[in-house]
């Protein structure tokens, strides 16, 4: 048989146009007197529109404003943030990180592979072992989970724990005694088991509808990997927990209108989403889109008050529009649960304490003996120092007793510091959110904000 010769093919080929015409980054402090504007314009490529907002989210900056376009080979975005406070970015550190995480020296995510569903996953990363958990949720499982990790003496450094229509999505990083990632075969074995064992459904029937979902594995930012792990869970399909309120994962005050419109003279697909305002709600619609392989060429971004107006020109990437009534409803599904998974009201928990193994399973055991069920919760360690953040309710999802939070201060407070807030709630949403005003998107108007 005759030897095929096929033409060479550069592999830094593609890069190349990305290589010539590196990213700009400008940081404009002058132009608006609220906020901080930045703008960004670099050589389009698949996915830099969630890079950019995942980098703004991780430095914490709250994105009033946002003007998108990426249609053809160029990529031109313009936002306008401000930190925390809803003060300018003008700490000269943090522009410089700004500058250089966005431009051509800023590393791009990493592409992440496919990977046969499982409720239990453990991987290495870096100095830690990562450990995500998928299941049915319910009072007092955190701290199954935790105690399971204390008793092999597992210490919890990070972790992020989001809960949504009766399922739960936890990453987990923890290291051992020596603060290394965990190379112990038998106990990593021991863990899934005991892990695999708290998560086991008493419903065969559902049981095997798990089986059959992908996950994503790689490294991978926390946030999207929950967000990837609940959509292939399909909670956006599942209903919501019945209890004496008429909604507990989505409040009255919190639920988006959604709606979708065919742009035929362009070709694309509008989405426009408009509901309560909130830190990293972009990220979240941005990360679910991508996600579900759809494109954003063009965006608008604002905020007005409390409530948040969004909309996204998208395709496919395989280039249609969302021309079904069925493509429409789980799109529509898809970002009302997104922006859903990190909605919390009613009281939340802030706890210091020194960093050590077992600390979070003492926490989540002491809320589990006073009633209270963790609806989402964050943990981080600082130096010697733990920090916990947990967002509760009771049992039936109702409000808590204050009386419980006091009682539970007392206890728990002779050895952890405990701050308590109460998450702001809205029976109602203000008269003047009735009717929204849509948002005008003239594309030679946006490309004249970029080039001016």
């Amino acid at each position: 048989m005759a030897k095929v010769c096929w033409p060479y093919f550069d592999p830094e080929y593609e890069n190349f146009s990305y290589r010539i015409n590196p990213p700009r980054v400008s940081v404009d402090n002058d132009s608006c007197h609220d906020c901080t504007v930045i703008k960004i314009d670099s050589v389009n490529k698949p996915g830099i529109l969630l890079e950019v907002v995942q980098i703004l989210t991780d430095l914490d900056f709250i994105i009033t404003k946002a003007y998108v376009s990426s249609d053809g080979v160029w990529f031109m975005d313009v936002f306008h943030v401000t930190d925390q406070q809803g003060k300018k970015v003008t700490d000269s550190k943090t522009i410089d990180v700004i500058e250089k995480a966005l431009g051509p020296k800023g590393k791009s995510t990493e592409g992440v592979k496919s990977w046969p569903g499982k409720r239990v996953a453990v991987h290495s990363v870096g100095d830690h072992t990562a450990v995500e958990l998928i299941g049915r949720d319910r009072p007092g499982l955190l701290s199954e989970i935790s105690a399971v990790l204390a008793s092999l003496q597992f210490n919890v450094i990070a972790a992020e724990v989001w809960t949504h229509n009766r399922r739960i999505a936890c990453v987990l990083y923890v290291n051992d005694a020596t603060n290394q990632a965990i190379d112990d075969q038998k106990k990593l074995s021991i863990m899934e088991e005991q892990l695999n064992h708290i998560l086991r459904v008493s419903d065969e029937e559902e049981d095997e509808k798990e089986a059959k979902n992908n996950f994503y594995m790689g490294s991978t930012h926390m946030d999207r990997r929950l967000h990837q792990m609940l959509f292939a869970d399909r909670d956006y399909e599942r209903a919501s927990v019945t209890t004496t309120t008429p909604d507990v994962d989505c409040p009255l005050s919190f639920r988006p209108k959604i709606e979708i419109e065919r742009c035929g003279e362009k070709g694309y697909s509008a989405v426009s989403v408009k509901c309560k305002d909130r830190a990293k709600l972009m990220f979240d619609i941005v990360c679910t889109l991508t996600d579900m392989q759809y494109v954003v060429f063009h965006a608008t971004i604002s905020s007005e008050g409390p409530y948040a107006s969004q909309e996204y020109f998208i395709r496919h990437m395989d280039g249609c529009t969302l021309d079904t009534e069925g493509e429409k409803e789980r799109v529509t599904k898809c970002i009302e649960a997104a922006i859903q998974r990190r909605v919390s009201e009613g009281v939340s928990l802030e706890l210091c304490a020194k960093d050590r193994v077992g600390l979070l399973s003492e926490v989540t055991r002491i809320l589990r003996e006073h009633g209270l069920t963790v609806c989402r919760a964050g943990v981080s360690t600082v130096g010697e120092k733990g920090l916990n953040v947990f967002y509760v309710r009771d049992a039936y999802g109702n409000p808590v007793d204050m009386k419980i939070i006091e009682a539970l201060r007392k206890e728990i407070g002779q050895t952890v510091m405990v701050n308590v807030k109460r998450v702001p709630t809205n029976a109602k949403a203000p008269a003047e959110t009735r009717g929204w005003a849509k948002i005008s998107f003239f594309f030679g108007n946006l490309l004249e904000r970029f080039l001016t």
